[in-house]
C-alpha cells in the first residue's frame, strides 16, 4: 500500500509553501511520525511527519518548489520490499561518473528536473548545463532556474562579472525574509506612523526583580524577567487608552476587548512575533512562561502558525541587542507598538539632586490616523509610572 504525502494546512490565510529541506531520500526507511521534509511559508518553518512506518518510494516536489496546501510532495509505501538494495558496485559506478563527459551529466540532471524546472527550462529554452544547482544531491531548483532566466537579462559584463567574483555571494531571499520586508514597508505606506518617546528609571522593578527572583523562580518554575512586567503595564495602558488597542477596518474602527499581545523575537529565518493570546486574564508567572516557551520555539522553528496571528498590540525589545534607541515599525494591522531599550546607568535630577540612576528609553510607535498625539503620550507616560512605582499594577491606578 502507497500513501501520498501532501501539504498540510498551514495556516489562516496562508496557501503556499517552499520546500526548504528532505530530510530523508527516496528509498530511505521512515517511522511513523518522524519529520521527513521541512517547509518554509511566509510565517515560519515546520517539518511535516510521515502518518506511517515504511519507505520514502519517491520524492515530487523538490527543494526550492512552491506548493500549495494538499500538493503532493512524496509518495510512501508500507512495504520494506522497497528499500533499495544495497549496491556493491558504487565503487565502480563513481569511477564511471569521473570519467563522464560534461553531456553525460547534463542528461542525468535533466531527467531528475521536478515539473516545474522542466517548465521554465522548455519555456525559455534554457541549457541546464549552464544552471548552477543549490538542490540536494546536485538537483536544479526552482529558484536555480529562475536566476539564470533573471541573470540572462543582464549584460554580459555584469553576468560575467557576477559568476567570477568571488567576494560576492547571491542567495535568494526565504518566504519569510519576503513577507517581513513586504509588510513592514506596506505599514510605512499605509499608516501615519508616528514615534514618541521618552525614558524609565527601571531602580523600582529591578530592586523587586533582585529581591523575589529566587522565591518567584522556586515557586513558578521560571524566571522573573523585565518582559513579564511590561506586558502587564502594558495591559494595564491600553485599559486607559482603548484606541491603541484598536485596528481600521474599511472606514470602520474595530475596538478589541482583549488583550493579545505579541512579543516579536529574533530568529536565524528571520523576525517572528508570537501572540500571548488574552493576556490580560494571565498572571505574570503564566505570562513569563508564555514568553519563554514561544520564544523558544520560535527559534527552533517550531512555533504553530495560529501562535503567530491575531495580536492586537507588539512589544519588542532591541536592548537584547544592545540598542540604545530606535523606532520600531507597527506591525499591521495593529496601531501600536512599544520599543524597549538597553538599559544604562545615567545621571538624572531627583529632587534636585543629580543621581546615577538605571534607565531606559521607551520607544512607541503609533498609527495617527486613530491616536491622537495626546493619547500616544500619554499611554507612554503611563507605561512609565507603572514600571517606576510596580505598586499601581496591585491597585490597578
Amino acid at each position: 500500500m502507497t500513501i501520498e504525502l501532501l501539504v498540510p494546512a498551514l495556516g489562516e490565510s496562508v496557501v503556499e509553501a517552499t520546500v526548504a529541506k528532505w530530510m530523508k531520500s527516496s528509498g530511505d526507511t521512515i517511522n511513523a511520525d518522524e519529520p521527513i521534509v521541512e517547509l518554509e511559508t511566509e510565517k515560519v518553518t515546520l517539518e511535516v511527519p510521515s502518518p506511517i512506518s515504511g519507505v520514502l518510494k519517491e520524492i515530487v516536489a523538490n527543494e526550492g518548489d512552491n506548493v500549495e496546501v494538499g500538493a503532493l510532495l512524496g509518495v510512501i509505501s508500507d512495504s520494506l520490499n522497497d528499500v533499495q538494495p544495497p549496491n556493491n558496485s558504487n565503487q565502480e559506478k563513481k569511477l564511471e561518473e569521473n570519467s563522464s563527459n560534461t553531456h553525460t551529466n547534463t542528461e542525468k540532471k535533466n531527467s531528475h528536473l521536478s515539473p516545474a524546472v522542466k517548465r521554465i527550462v522548455t519555456e525559455n529554452d534554457l541549457n541546464p548545463a549552464e544552471i548552477i544547482p543549490s538542490g540536494k544531491d546536485g538537483l536544479i531548483t526552482k529558484g536555480d532556474a529562475l536566476n539564470k532566466l533573471s541573470n540572462q537579462d543582464l549584460p554580459t559584463q555584469l553576468q560575467s562579472h557576477d559568476n567570477r567574483d568571488p567576494q560576492e555571494e547571491r542567495v535568494p531571499m526565504s518566504r519569510l525574509r519576503k513577507v517581513v520586508a513586504k509588510r513592514l514597508k506596506e505599514a510605512q505606506n499605509t499608516a501615519a506612523m508616528l514615534t514618541t518617546f521618552n525614558e524609565v528609571d527601571m531602580s523600582s522593578v529591578m530592586s523587586l526583580r533582585s529581591e523575589y527572583k529566587d522565591d518567584f523562580e522556586k515557586e513558578h518554575k521560571i524566571r522573573l524577567g523585565f518582559m513579564g512586567m511590561f506586558v502587564k503595564a502594558s495591559i494595564a495602558a491600553l485599559k486607559t487608552y482603548p484606541a491603541v488597542n484598536a485596528e481600521i477596518n474599511g472606514d470602520d474602527i474595530v475596538y478589541k476587548n482583549y488583550n493579545n499581545i505579541g512579543v516579536a523575537v529574533g530568529t536565524p529565518q528571520g523576525l517572528v512575533v508570537p501572540v500571548i493570546k488574552n493576556a490580560q486574564n494571565l498572571s505574570l508567572s503564566e505570562i513569563e512562561k508564555s514568553i519563554n516557551d514561544m520564544g523558544q520555539r520560535a527559534k527552533d522553528g517550531k512555533i504553530g502558525m495560529d501562535e503567530l496571528s491575531g495580536g492586537t498590540f507588539t512589544i519588542s525589545n532591541g536592548g537584547v541587542f544592545g540598542s540604545l534607541m530606535s523606532t520600531p515599525i507597527l506591525n499591521p494591522p495593529q496601531s501600536g507598538i512599544l520599543g524597549m531599550h538597553k538599559i544604562q546607568k545615567r545621571p538624572v535630577a531627583i529632587n534636585d539632586n543629580i543621581e546615577i540612576r538605571p534607565m531606559m528609553y521607551l520607544a512607541f510607535s503609533y498609527d495617527h490616523r486613530i491616536i491622537d498625539g495626546r493619547e500616544a503620550v500619554s499611554f507612554l507616560v503611563k507605561i512609565k509610572e507603572i514600571i517606576e512605582d510596580p505598586r499601581r499594577l496591585i491597585l490597578d491606578i
